[in-house]
Parts: structure tokens; C-alpha cells; sequence
């Protein structure tokens, strides 16, 4: 088996999420491989139709593209990361993931995953998602709370 050569973290922005990176960053180094941390914001959508969905600011997106930042560069500093590459991006989850992975020539996704089970497994999940259709190896961190 080869080695991994690119990891690439997606991560949410839950309290959790730090198992994930401190996960990814042991298996990058373990495998002297990049490192890469992702999240990907959802849009926001609103519905014109709705009177009250009108209030909410055209800048909602950038706001949480912002947070996902700050998020992204808190963690690689409290992990001791160095200058570990950060993307964050607009879009669908899994659709964003798989991009970057093509692009960035990732050959590891690390996500979390918490352990749902019954129906909570079958309607799936962000983790899920990856796992079906992925063009790499994916590592799932059984989240502890």
C-alpha cells in the first residue's frame, strides 16, 4: 500500500471538530503527507416569498465564510499546525469536498462522524455523503462527546 501523500480535513464548526483535525494532523505526519483543513459553508437561502426571510442580510454568506476563517486558523494554531493550508468554500458539502480532493490532488479525507445509528445511519449524513461516490480513502473519527 502507498503511502498517503495529501490529507485533506473537513471539518464542521462544532465544539468535535477538533478530534478531526488532531486526528488529521497525527495521520499527515505519521505519513509525511500535506495537510489540509476544509470546511464548506452552505449557502443561505432565502425565499422572497417569505415576508420575514426578506430581513436577512445579503452578506450572511460572507459573514459565515468569515467565521469558517477565523474557526479554520484557531484550530491549526491551537494544534500547533504551522502554515497548514486552509480552504473554505461556498457550496454543497460533498460536491465542495470531491472538488477540492481532484484539485488539490488529496489521496485521505478525514471527517467525523457520530456513531448515529438506526434510522439516524440510514438517512445519512455529511460522512455519508463522502463515503459514497469518493475518489480517495476516507478516515471516519467516531466523535466522543
Amino acid at each position: 500500500m502507498q503511502p498517503y501523500k495529501h490529507v485533506l480535513v473537513a471539518l464542521d464548526l462544532s465544539n468535535e471538530a477538533r478530534q478531526v483535525a488532531e486526528r488529521g494532523k497525527d495521520l499527515a505526519s505519521q505519513y509525511g503527507a500535506k495537510l489540509t483543513l476544509i470546511h464548506v459553508v452552505e449557502p443561505v437561502i432565502v425565499d422572497n416569498s417569505y415576508d420575514l426571510m426578506t430581513s436577512l442580510p445579503a452578506e450572511l454568506d460572507d459573514t459565515l465564510l468569515d467565521r469558517a476563517k477565523t474557526f479554520l486558523a484557531k484550530i491549526a494554531s491551537e494544534l500547533d499546525m504551522g502554515k497548514v493550508s486552509q480552504i473554505v468554500t461556498l457550496g454543497s458539502t460533498r460536491s465542495e469536498i470531491f472538488r477540492v480532493v481532484e484539485e488539490e490532488k488529496a489521496d485521505l479525507i478525514v471527517i467525523g462522524t457520530h456513531g448515529r445509528h438506526g434510522v439516524g445511519l440510514l438517512l445519512g449524513s455529511t460522512a455519508n455523503a463522502i463515503l459514497h461516490g469518493t475518489p480517495c480513502d476516507v478516515h471516519a473519527v467516531r466523535i466522543h462527546s
